[in-house]
């Protein structure tokens, strides 16, 4: 077992572990108990490869919401869809600190719920310089259904400055797993399908590399607090 599919696997057990309540239906009990096996297993030997080795992250301020991460978690390349035709890479994040949450626009609950706080956060920094205001990014997890288009005018309802993106297979995958977060295609008995996922928001540095995670129950005031302190050291 290498030590970055011990990483990945391990910070996948762990947002699975911390978000089931949130998610219906992705792992039984029994698989659930494999994986964090195999989280125990593997985080020492991948905890002594990375953490030892990369760059240690440092906030000038206490953060209220953001656990921010011992070390910087490098991403590998991406590149999503959005509904500009202007691909969603790390360049297009460059100078910002970024959030980035999951979600689908046939979502009944978590998704606008959430979106709603989001934009409660957005509101409180607006005010800061446009060339370094944190940014929400909301990723679609439903291709199928969930054109570039669709998700921009969805994700606009709750704020304007939110961007929005989804992407094919297998990299719409890909870029999930390199967040340590997951997502399936449940089939409904009318014959409709939903789709389940991580509830946890990840936070990315101005070089679009994750460096902390944000759970559930979100608080607007504590994240703008957050990424406003993030965004001016």
């Amino acid at each position: 077992m290498s030590s970055n599919y011990s990483g990945n696997s391990g910070l996948l057990a762990y947002n699975v572990g911390m978000k089931i309540n949130y998610q219906r239906g992705i792992y039984s009990k029994s698989i659930l108990y494999i994986i964090l096996a195999a989280f125990a297993a593997g985080f020492g030997l991948w905890a002594a490869d990375n953490w030892m080795n990369k760059p240690q992250i440092r906030s000038a301020t206490v953060m209220q919401t953001v656990r921010l991460f011992p070390t910087v978690r490098q991403l590998p390349d991406f590149t999503l869809q959005s509904a500009d035709t202007k691909p969603i890479n790390k360049a297009a994040l460059d100078k910002h600190w970024t959030i980035v949450f999951l979600g689908f626009t046939h979502c009944p609950d978590i998704c606008p719920t959430t979106l709603g706080d989001l934009s409660k956060a957005q509101k409180l920094w607006e005010t800061l310089p446009a060339e370094t205001r944190p940014r929400v990014l909301f990723v679609s997890i439903d291709p199928e259904r969930d054109t570039p288009k669709a998700i921009a005018e969805y994700a606009a309802f709750f704020h304007k400055d939110t961007l929005t993106a989804t992407a094919q297979e297998p990299a719409l995958t890909d870029f999930v797993q390199s967040l340590a977060l997951v997502y399936a295609k449940m089939p409904l008995k009318n014959g409709d399908y939903t789709m389940d996922h991580s509830a946890t928001i990840v936070v990315l540095n101005p070089q679009g590399n994750e460096v902390g995670i944000i759970r559930p129950p979100f608080m607007p005031q504590k994240i703008a607090a957050d990424l406003i302190a993030l965004s001016n050291q």
